[in-house]
């Protein structure tokens, strides 16, 4: 049972949030910035009120509540929570402002699924946006895809109160000592492949006749939503609109780096590459996505004649397949095709999203690492019955360092994933009591809980707004993995009653 919150507990939550709306308020000028330079000035009001709003908003809860020292496991939890939700509300605003939102709602559930890396859409008009609203919209997924507390914990925070609020974000790994010496490696990778991605795919837009500045433009949003798995496009087609198979080969490429967790990349950047062939969770990942991929292939039978060539049909598949698995969203075909694929190919898609990614990285869904750890217990109970009285048996996997399967790890990969499973499972039934199928359903609401953006027609500005808020619920409990929801819950139930 988690005690009441106190009055102390709201005035710790009150001053660090008021300092976290602060540093969006910053953030939110780069878009402004942007929007000057570029002389969209119908863009300026909208980011200009924004940013004030937040700085103002900022200001007010640091001043009506007290400065603390150090924030606690709970009180960071809750943090955790509530920055996430402010953070959608006010950086909807300006999306709102543009008049490319149907209603304030629509907006918000487009920053909660930027911000979450999930990438499914309510943005009108898409290929009218301005330049500056439509990078708002994939510089939401970078902060987001790294972890909006992983900003402020370079900042704001300091000593253990980091970690506390760091592992909020659904992080449990310390890669260097500290965790703000982890936080600036992570950002420095992120940054890193940021200038490296965007350069590559800028350059083979310049290949194909797409001007420099269109073609940076579109490389480095790219780049952001592929990278960070969040599947967001500055084209309505999203990557159907470039018709380039080199550079749906790079994104690929970019989106598996952002589904690999970021402890495996510190292992790369530090020339231990036996870690690329040894780690467990990755071979789990590359598995399974041979698995569902074989699911998926097996629903098509004889519609495989549709396809032009057999490369057409590969092309399309597996993209849709290592997408839906890595969480990044991305499609190169139209969502009316995907939707017009059989409910058994959909279903091997679901498996693939509902698996996910990496633990500590970018990607969601229950994890592969969970999953390997499953299947390990499993043959580690097998194998007791097997062998002889008294023999001991001791499941063990590498994972930067060989360690064994215990009953701590199973009870937290299994509460896990009954609460992935539970999530995927409400928004399927929600789905079906408003009259949709139950396969496009569950598609739709696995895409959402785990973060990851395809759609097989569901989501759309004119769906039930019940619908809407449920997705929105969905991307912030599947990012931020139950825990600080839980808390949070606690905090608005018992907040002040000691």
């Amino acid at each position: 049972m988690i005690p009441n919150f106190s009055r102390e507990d709201i005035s710790t939550v009150g001053y660090y949030l008021g300092r976290m709306v602060f540093l969006l308020g910053f953030l939110q000028g780069l878009p402004l910035l942007l929007a000057i330079v570029l002389q969209e000035w119908a863009a300026v009001p909208d980011f200009l009120l924004s940013v004030e709003l937040s700085l103002i908003l900022g200001a007010i809860l640091s001043t009506l509540f007290p400065p603390v020292e150090e924030i606690n496991w709970r009180q960071g939890m809750v943090l955790v929570a509530l920055t996430w939700l402010v953070a959608m509300f006010l950086s909807a605003l300006p999306l709102y402002l543009s008049g490319h939102f149907l209603s304030y709602l629509d907006a918000c559930f487009e920053c909660m699924s930027a911000y979450a890396t999930t990438g499914l859409v309510l943005v009108q008009d898409l290929d009218h946006l301005s330049t500056a609203h439509n990078f708002w919209r994939h510089f939401m997924c970078f902060i987001g895809g790294q972890g909006i507390i992983l900003v402020a914990v370079i900042f704001l925070f300091r000593g253990s109160g980091a970690f506390r609020v760091y592992v909020g974000e659904a992080r449990d790994a310390r890669i260097l000592p500290n965790v703000r010496t982890t936080a600036y490696f992570i950002w420095l990778v992120s940054c890193f492949y940021l200038v490296l991605g965007s350069g590559l795919l800028s350059g083979c837009l310049v290949l194909s006749g797409v001007n420099l500045p269109r073609a940076l433009f579109h490389g480095i949003c790219i780049f952001m939503a592929g990278w960070d798995t969040a599947g967001f496009a500055p084209q309505s087609l999203n990557i159907l609109y470039y018709h380039n198979a080199a550079f749906e080969m790079l994104t690929i490429i970019f989106f598996l780096l952002g589904a690999i967790s970021f402890t495996v990349h510190y292992s790369i950047w530090t020339g231990h590459f036996r870690e690329l062939k040894e780690n467990y969770e990755l071979k789990v990942l590359l598995g399974s996505i041979v698995v569902t991929y074989v699911l998926a292939l097996a629903g098509f039978g004889h519609s495989v004649s549709r396809y032009p060539g057999l490369w057409s049909f590969f092309r399309s598949t597996f993209y849709q397949l290592v997408s839906g698995h890595t969480g990044v969203g991305f499609s190169n075909i139209t969502v009316t095709e995907l939707a017009g694929w059989s409910q058994l190919t959909l279903m091997g898609i679901i498996f693939a999203m509902g698996l996910g990614g990496c633990t500590n990285s970018t990607s969601g869904g229950i994890k592969a690492l969970r999953t390997g750890l499953f299947f390990k217990s499993v043959r580690q109970e097998v194998r007791r019955f097997a062998y002889p009285e008294g023999a001991s048996i001791q499941e063990r996997f590498h994972h930067q360092r060989n360690l064994p399967v215990d009953d701590r790890q199973m009870r937290v990969a299994l509460t896990m994933a009954v609460c992935y499973l539970a999530l995927y499972l409400s928004g399927a039934l929600l789905g079906t009591l408003f009259g949709y199928d139950f396969v496009p359903s569950l598609f739709e609401s696995v895409s959402a809980s785990a973060n990851v953006g395809l759609s097989a027609g569901l989501t759309s500005s004119n769906m039930p707004v019940l619908l809407k808020i449920w997705y929105i619920f969905q991307m912030w409990c599947g990012r931020l993995e139950f825990i600080p929801i839980f808390i949070l819950g606690r905090f608005l139930l018992t907040a002040g009653r000691e």
